[in-house]
């Protein structure tokens, strides 16, 4: 299955490239003009060069940004130390504004995008560069242009601290909604152990029980008592196994920019104040209440198809089930207001898999609802716990899918 998200990449891919393309035609004509007015002064041609490097850094790709950037502010120190000892100017040059804003963009892109451990020097480098242009006419012109230029500098830093930080917010949400998810499943999980240990304890009290009356147990009925017993605790230790790599997960959960432990406090507060809240809203191991919240969804009218051999499911399993239509008729509500149905369905998969999906034949018109955007991260992070798959995209024929892919094989 494909990962949610892709063919929205693939948009923005394209985008960057066409904006790259645009930008650097213009910079080309623009520099090619400003050479031919200015081809009989070497010195000027060099402005021309500095120019089209800085220019050049700005459309760099990913993996060579960092040391366009470093080159393009090195060439220009260097250039202004070369052009104010050993050149003279007597005019300005076309090329020299050309120069100042490819290195502004260049400062906010690496303000952006650059590691921790390179923004400050690599700021010092671009700003720096920047500021000292002035410096290849005169003193007197460094005087009068190091002021505006320092704020053009500053504002360039500005926009690129800010992009940061808004990547590094989203960075840390995302990773507190996966966190969350695991968090929420791991409990799940603590519940069905408990279930299962119960039922282990139930069984061999009633085997001690027939023990102890004295009345001849067959074989058969032995078996089966042992049987219930082996399988209970079985399905507890799945389980429990599954809790403790999901807490052992959630407890390394990081994001770029930033620890991802912000919302710690919130997670542990919200299951130590509302432990009883919690406990009534989660979802039970078994498809009772996923009737119960498909009948409830009446805008638009949902169905539910639940396939005649899709049997018991483990606790778990189920519960995500619950998970993942819950969460896609909510997106529905938010996002697909013009939508006439919603089709859910439940159904064994090859290898005895359990396959979810809910579907509608909405357009995405109509109201569009807050959303923090972190909804189907954190479903994609439980299913994944669980060893399954999760697609979200649009419809051939129209409209938006969800459908996850749930392995039950051991309960078949």
């Amino acid at each position: 299955m494909s990962d949610t998200g892709t063919g929205l990449d693939r948009v923005h891919s394209v985008g960057g490239c066409l904006m790259r393309i645009a930008y650097g035609g213009f910079a080309s004509l623009y520099l090619l003009a400003g050479l031919i007015a200015v081809h009989h002064e070497r010195p000027q041609i060099w402005l021309i060069v500095f120019a089209a490097v800085a220019n050049a850094a700005v459309l760099a790709p990913g993996r060579w940004r960092i040391r366009a950037a470093f080159g393009a502010g090195a060439l220009s120190l260097l250039g202004t130390l070369y052009i104010s000892t050993a050149a003279d100017l007597h005019h300005s040059n076309p090329g020299v504004a050309a120069e100042i804003g490819g290195l502004l963009i260049v400062i906010a892109r690496a303000v952006w995008k650059a590691p921790r451990d390179r923004l400050v020097p690599l700021a010092v480098l671009l700003g720096a560069a920047v500021l000292a242009v002035p410096l290849r006419w005169s003193p007197v012109a460094a005087l009068v242009f190091t002021a505006p230029l320092g704020i053009t500098v500053a504002v360039a830093l500005g926009v690129g601290l800010y992009l940061r930080a808004i990547d590094a917010r989203r960075a840390r949400s995302l990773a507190a909604a996966r966190r969350d998810e695991r968090l929420e499943l791991a409990r799940d999980l603590h519940d069905f152990v408990a279930h299962h240990v119960t039922g282990i304890v139930v069984q061999a009290q009633a085997a001690r029980f027939a023990a102890q009356s004295g009345a001849a147990q067959s074989p058969e009925r032995l078996d089966t008592m042992f049987a219930g017993i082996e399988k209970a605790g079985t399905e507890a230790l799945t389980s429990m196994r599954q809790m403790v790599g999901l807490l052992r997960d959630a407890q390394h959960t990081g994001a770029a920019d930033g620890e991802a432990f912000g919302a710690a406090g919130r997670t542990a507060s919200g299951a130590a104040g509302g432990a009883a809240g919690a406990a009534a809203t989660r979802p039970v191991g078994d498809l009772g209440r996923l009737r119960d919240l498909v009948a409830g969804f009446a805008d638009p009218p949902a169905t539910l198809a639940l396939a005649p051999d899709l049997g018991p499911l483990p606790p778990e399993v189920a519960a995500s089930v619950h998970r993942v239509v819950q969460e896609s008729l909510t997106n529905v509500r938010k996002h697909a207001a013009d939508a006439a149905s919603v089709r859910v369905a439940v159904a064994r998969a090859a290898g005895g898999s359990v396959e979810v999906s809910v579907r509608d034949d909405g357009q995405g018109r109509g109201r569009r609802l807050p959303s923090s955007g972190f909804g189907l991260a954190g479903l994609t992070e439980r299913v994944n716990a669980l060893g399954g798959r999760l697609r979200a995209g649009p419809r051939p024929e129209g409209g938006w899918e969800v459908v996850a892919l749930l392995p039950a094989a051991g309960n078949e």
